[in-house]
């Protein structure tokens, strides 16, 4: 029996209503537009991203020689001639350093050539880093950005991959998704199932980080997430399963790279299982506050499950190293201190032992679509940069050990 003193508002307008989709096109396309207009203000259609220079000082730190011994090789005429400027500070690009590199390492002045190329050597196996989590906003992209530039500017010679449809690797490394990335130019060009797949290195591009190339995403990775189930239902004999395809591909690149970092999307469907799967090493970022915890602990439950059906599918799951990244960690933040005491205590070693703080000077690069090795000290308030770069270097330094590690390097 209906109650006779509840009255029920009806929208006269109702009917004249756009539709859900309609509203929410349109606020994509406003958007989009207002974005691509930002970009084009910053970076011109006609213009490309360009790496700042190093000093001196700076070139001889990522070297591990002395400014005095650059000093000399320039006085020599030894290598490439830097740059000079009013005021006598010499200037090199990063293609310039891994060239004195590679003189350095010729002459190897008492050291061993790795230190200064450090190369894979016959029967060091190709490193995949998959950086990953459930839980977007953990600093994944950020992460793996900043992984792979440090290191290219160690002199590695390294990939990175946009597996995330969302593309913000592909961004920050200076390739917009929506402008730059054509039908077939993703990831999914080379793991497709039909006649139109093409070889990896058709779709590598390289980037103004030398030593740094990329694979670039955006939307049209999706169309694996479509097209795998129609493929394990048709059952084609001799065809690559889903979860070796991405494995397969970097396989025909393999022997022009020593990493890998692969940005894997912050869900688990077929692509990630398929990064996961041509992995040798996972790092998992995680934001040190308990409802991240908790969504890392499902990620982590289903994230078993779905491996474990692959590994009894004929998957080979054998990883160097599984570690967790603390990221935006504050310090001074108690709670924060607490999960992250908690994460040790259960995780012990698995857990990096340096952080990546909170800092603006990361929010602040972002904003130009920069990360802190591009930005220059110069550009920010300089005990902010300073304390952001030395958490960022020490995280790297610490992968970039255990990628020696896994190598049998001491």
């Amino acid at each position: 029996m209906k109650d006779s003193n509840v009255s029920v508002a009806i929208n006269p307008n109702r009917e004249t209503l756009p539709s859900v989709d309609e509203t929410i096109g349109e606020q994509a396309d406003l958007l989009s537009s207002h974005l691509q207009s930002m970009s084009e203000a910053l970076f011109p259609p006609t213009s490309q991203k360009i790496l700042r220079k190093f000093t001196s000082g700076e070139a001889a730190r990522l070297m591990g020689v002395s400014d005095s011994t650059l000093r000399k090789m320039t006085l020599a005429g030894e290598g490439p001639q830097p740059e000079t400027t009013s005021n006598g500070r010499r200037l090199y690009t990063l293609s310039e350093i891994n060239q004195i590199r590679r003189l350095l390492a010729q002459s190897t002045r008492g050291r061993e050539s790795i230190e200064f190329v450090p190369h894979r050597r016959t029967g060091e196996h190709l490193q995949v880093l998959a950086v990953t989590n459930f839980k977007g906003g953990s600093g994944k992209t950020t992460t793996s950005a900043h992984l792979a530039q440090y290191l290219a500017l160690q002199g590695y010679r390294v990939l990175a991959v946009d597996l995330d449809p969302q593309a913000s690797l592909s961004a920050l490394l200076g390739v917009l998704p929506e402008l730059d990335v054509s039908s077939n130019q993703t990831l999914y060009a080379a793991i497709r199932y039909d006649s139109d797949r093409r070889n990896l290195s058709e779709v590598i591009r390289s980037t103004y980080f030398d030593g740094l190339d990329l694979v670039p995403g955006n939307l049209e990775l999706m169309e694996f997430e479509h097209t795998t189930p129609k493929a394990l239902s048709a059952g084609a004999a001799g065809e690559t399963l889903f979860f070796a395809r991405v494995a397969a591909a970097l396989d025909e690149v393999a022997d022009n790279y020593d990493v890998v970092v692969i940005d894997c999307p912050p869900q688990l469907g077929f692509l990630t299982l398929s990064g996961l799967c041509a992995a040798t090493a996972m790092i998992v970022t995680v934001h040190p506050q308990m409802l991240d915890i908790s969504s890392m602990s499902q990620f982590l439950l289903m994230t078993r499950d779905l491996l474990g059906v692959v590994r009894d599918a004929g998957g080979d799951l054998k990883y160097d190293f599984i570690r967790y990244l603390l990221t935006r960690f504050e310090p001074q933040d108690a709670p924060q201190t607490k999960v992250a005491a908690l994460l040790r205590n259960l995780f012990d070693d698995h857990v990096l032992t340096n952080p990546m703080v909170k800092s603006a000077a990361v929010s602040d690069a972002g904003l130009t679509k920069q990360t802190l090795y591009e930005i220059g000290r110069e550009n920010l308030t300089r005990s902010t940069y300073d304390r952001a770069m030395e958490a960022l270097d020490a995280v790297n330094s610490e992968v970039e050990t255990l990628i020696k590690h896994a190598w049998g390097r001491a």
